[in-house]
């Protein structure tokens, strides 16, 4: 057996059927193997970048590793802005790039090349990646891929990568002979996790506005339904960060939904006036504390990591957390599920009743966003967008003001995902992924995206109309790139530069690209057409993109200067204010 055979049937048994992939002179090898695996199904991508982020998004909604495989030097080097997507969110996938043969390495010379498209690629990807490796001794390929894929899926999971010599890859190898990979032992001290979940339980217990916070380290642990489970069962109201939206349906009667610098106000407010934040898998990044000193600053807090490192950062940030938990989302559940399987529902109804209060005095879409003319209003559209929405579909969004748009607007239905690559976010991220996820689920994919993100990997519109992925593909057309435009008022005096056709860029015809590549186009000009164009969109039997007319002047509202406190956007309230505005559910001001 080849080493290339070998690397694919341990591809297909970990699950994955569609490997993303581009071809090249040295990984010929590997994709001769994976090509001709009877249980894989490769997908070429037009640009390396695409094959990771389709990569990316595949593990997201498979909830499995995703692969993606690129040649040497610049196929490699293009890669690494979708392996960042992984490394940032924390998603199991592996990348496997082929290499010079063996007697072309430069090793520990000077020089620096040797062979053709030859680049270190080990050095490259060590710093975004779990673990980075070049295979150079053939019976070492079982080791290395139990390893990696151990490591992409273990801890806080994470991007992988083996870089192998293109000579390697058609090495002959007996596998009864190759040895394998053993990880250590997890070792967890259950007696002082159990002491800090009950500190921390007596902490929700003696709360008046509890508050938990669900991170996206519960989806990586796999707990998104005990997760669920335990907030229902305790009756506290959940707060979710952005990669969490889709954990619960928007009117949950315990949902907040956001909280940050670009979040709803009303989320703003339950954070800031909580007692009591139990924050379970999530970093509290600056996106959504903006200042750790002031994130919350009346709440005790219990903060749940499996990463150490991120523990870490509060003190150096000005938050001391009352406790810190360095544990899996499991483990953590595991004991709070046993500590308080005697605990009975909190009465929270004048807390709830604040929240509703809230999210009814400061919604997202208030009417005059409907009546605006001459134009899209994007709270508009994402407010007509999540009602002609269904049921389990997926959505996902790019980067810039598109995607603060659809996180603030949209509205999650049950069993929906919505994914986005929420730290890095790099524009033109929505397209690949949108190939990524129709692999991994077999459903309709719709996309929100600017029109700068759409020109970023736009030629992988030619693989969505190869395979007729059903991709609805909703372009925010701002003339330009509407996130640095507001940012340029807030620092800048509005002294725009690099940011629209007046001052340099480029802003072609959309449609006329799209329909370049078979891929047919409608468009929505303003307001009174987004019921019909949307539902034209959503109901068309196969990939369509729709060019949305937003005011090149659109901003995002409510958008906060980072660095600045939650509480410029939603006060922490005295006692007798906070008394003065409470509205308990079904009462009238």
């Amino acid at each position: 057996m080849r080493v290339s055979d070998y690397i694919a049937d341990f591809i297909a048994n970990q699950g994955v059927k569609h490997p993303f992939l581009i071809t090249g002179g040295a990984v010929f090898g590997l994709v001769d193997g994976v090509a001709h695996h009877p249980k894989l199904d490769y997908i070429c991508t037009e640009n390396e970048q695409g094959a990771a982020m389709a990569a990316d998004a595949y593990s997201r909604i498979n909830n499995n590793l995703g692969v993606a495989i690129s040649t040497s030097g610049p196929g490699a080097t293009n890669l690494i802005t979708g392996v960042c997507c992984a490394w940032y969110d924390s998603i199991p996938t592996l990348f496997l790039t082929g290499q010079v043969s063996s007697g072309k390495l430069r090793g520990d010379s000077q020089v620096r090349q040797l062979g053709f498209q030859e680049t270190d690629t080990v050095a490259l990807f060590s710093s975004i990646t779990k673990y980075s490796s070049q295979v150079r001794d053939p019976k070492e390929i079982r080791y290395e891929l139990e390893k990696a894929t151990h490591l992409a899926r273990s801890g806080r999971p994470g991007p992988v990568h083996l870089d192998i010599p293109n000579d390697v890859q058609r090495t002959e190898v007996n596998p009864a002979e190759l040895r394998g990979y053993s990880p250590e032992r997890r070792t967890v001290d259950y007696e002082g996790l159990g002491r800090k979940v009950a500190q921390a339980l007596d902490m929700l217990d003696g709360a008046e506005r509890p508050l938990i916070i669900l991170g996206a380290g519960v989806r990586l642990a796999k707990s998104e339904k005990r997760a669920r489970a335990l907030v229902e069962r305790l009756n506290i109201p959940v707060a979710l960060t952005w990669a969490t939206k889709d954990f619960l349906p928007y009117d949950h009667p315990l949902v907040i939904e956001g909280f940050g610098v670009s979040s709803g106000r009303y989320g703003n407010f339950a954070v800031q006036n909580a007692d009591m934040i139990l924050a379970i898998g999530t970093r509290l990044d600056t996106h959504e504390s903006s200042n750790l000193a002031l994130f919350a600053k009346g709440a005790r807090k219990v903060i749940v990591d499996i990463d150490k490192h991120e523990l870490e950062k509060f003190p150096i940030g000005g938050m001391e957390p009352e406790v810190v938990i360095n544990n899996d989302v499991v483990d953590f559940l595991n004991a709070v599920e046993y500590l308080s399987r005697n605990s009975s529902p909190r009465n929270l109804k004048e807390w709830l009743g604040k929240i509703n209060h809230w999210k009814e005095k400061y919604p997202i879409c208030p009417a005059e966003c409907f009546q605006q003319k001459g134009t899209v209003n994007p709270y508009a559209f994402m407010d007509v967008l999540s009602r002609q929405s269904k049921e389990g579909d997926i959505i996902i969004t790019d980067a810039g003001a598109t995607l603060t748009w659809t996180m603030q607007g949209f509205r999650i239905k049950e069993g929906q995902r919505l994914i986005t690559a929420f730290n890095n976010s790099p524009m033109g991220y929505s397209l690949p992924a949108a190939i990524g996820a129709y692999f991994a689920s077999g459903k309709p994919i719709v996309c929100t995206m600017g029109d700068g993100s759409m020109q970023m990997n736009v030629q992988e519109l030619a693989t969505v109309r190869h395979h007729n992925i059903p991709a609805k593909l909703f372009i925010f057309d701002n003339k330009g790139y509407g996130m640095i435009r507001q940012t340029l008022d807030t620092y800048m005096g509005s002294r725009y530069a690099a940011v629209d056709n007046q001052t340099k860029l480029p802003a072609p015809n959309l449609r006329k690209v799209a329909e370049a590549y078979g891929i047919p186009t409608s468009e929505i000009r303003d307001n009174s057409g987004l019921e019909d164009g949307i539902r034209h969109v959503l109901e068309y039997d196969g990939p369509i993109v729709c060019n949305v007319n937003i005011d090149q002047n659109e901003r995002i509202q409510p958008k906060l200067i980072p660095g600045k406190s939650l509480e410029e956007l939603a006060p922490r309230l005295s006692d007798e204010e906070l008394a003065r505005e409470m509205i308990i559910p079904g009462e009238k001001k």
